[in-house]
């Protein structure tokens, strides 16, 4: 493996995204939203499998002849799949039955063998499964994005000192959706670092609760997991507030972003629902920044869309 190759494929990954200010009337307050979804595979996870698969290169931990193994629920198959096309490394996604069409074609198009295990274990019965492949062939490598340290460090030391300098002023308030908690974490370690004052929020779906009109939509946010991060336990964090948006809630805040231009999945409006709850709550006049996660073409088929294929009848 040429390691060029893999710091060419850094310098592209980790070129800045933009941060874009919206004004919003509801609340008085400036919510700023990092377009993290520009990204080369389509969202911020990008990141992280570049950083992970950097680090292992540099420390001798990936080989050619290895087998890059990562148990996720999508955007983070999707980063690995293309970061190890561009190195020729393998890749397997192990992901819980029931995923999106789309997420699956997307990693196999990109080379990636895709193991679905079962949906009822969830994203836990995949991360067992990786385990278990590890232990039965020494070329499989683990990423382990909710527990490897360095999930966070990527955002840590590359998205959150550019939204810090997009932003160029206080930032009062940061949420971000939890399923490995690297952004919230790692983020928010950099505002803590650089001395803002932020209040952290963490959106939480209430599953259930469905869209007026659309009765179906009750099945939750993608990706979004509770209970599985190790990656919060830091007490340089602080107090992170609970915030509870509703599936509707979040769906309705997609649609809106998509509305003004933003093509982005339903955990970027989980974010920018939850960023609204915590502006009102702060009052007229801060400013509070979420990211906006990945792209909406991996929802073709999800409750995101189902307005839309009622209408035409698909």
């Amino acid at each position: 493996m040429q390691r060029r190759a893999m710091k060419a494929w850094l310098a592209r990954v980790t070129a800045s995204t933009p941060t874009v200010p919206i004004a919003d009337e509801e609340t008085g307050c400036t919510l700023w939203v990092k377009l993290e979804h520009l990204l080369p595979s389509g969202s911020t996870k990008d990141r992280v499998a570049s950083f992970v698969l950097g680090h292992a290169v540099e420390t001798g931990a990936l080989h050619d002849d290895s087998l890059v193994v990562e148990a996720s629920s999508g955007s983070t198959s999707i980063a690995f799949a293309s970061a190890c096309a561009m190195l020729g490394v393998r890749f397997r996604a192990v992901m819980p039955g029931g995923v999106s069409d789309e997420r699956v074609l997307i990693i196999r198009r990109y080379g990636g063998e895709v193991v679905l295990t079962p949906a009822e274990a969830g994203v836990l019965g995949a991360i067992e499964a990786t385990r278990r492949m590890a232990a039965e062939d020494p070329r499989v490598f683990l990423p382990r994005q909710f527990e490897n340290p360095l999930n966070a460090l990527a955002h840590q030391r590359h998205t959150g000192p550019e939204l810090i300098a997009q932003v160029g002023t206080t930032i009062h308030g940061f949420v971000a959706g939890v399923g490995t908690g690297g952004t919230l974490a790692g983020i928010a370690r950099a505002l803590r670092e650089a001395g803002h004052p932020v209040a952290l929020g963490r959106p939480r779906p209430e599953r259930g609760v469905c869209f007026e009109g659309e009765p179906e939509i009750c099945g939750g946010i993608p990706g979004v997991v509770d209970g599985l991060s190790r990656l919060l336990d830091d007490p340089l964090l602080g107090p992170i507030e609970d915030i509870r948006v509703t599936d509707a809630e979040a769906i309705r805040a997609t649609r809106e972003l998509t509305a003004r231009g933003f093509g982005v999945g339903p955990s970027s409006g989980l974010n920018f629902a939850a960023a609204r709850h915590l502006a009102r709550r702060l009052g007229p006049g801060h400013d509070v920044a979420t990211v906006l996660c990945d792209r909406m073409e991996r929802y073709f088929s999800t409750d995101l869309f189902r307005d839309l294929r009622t209408a035409t009848n698909r």
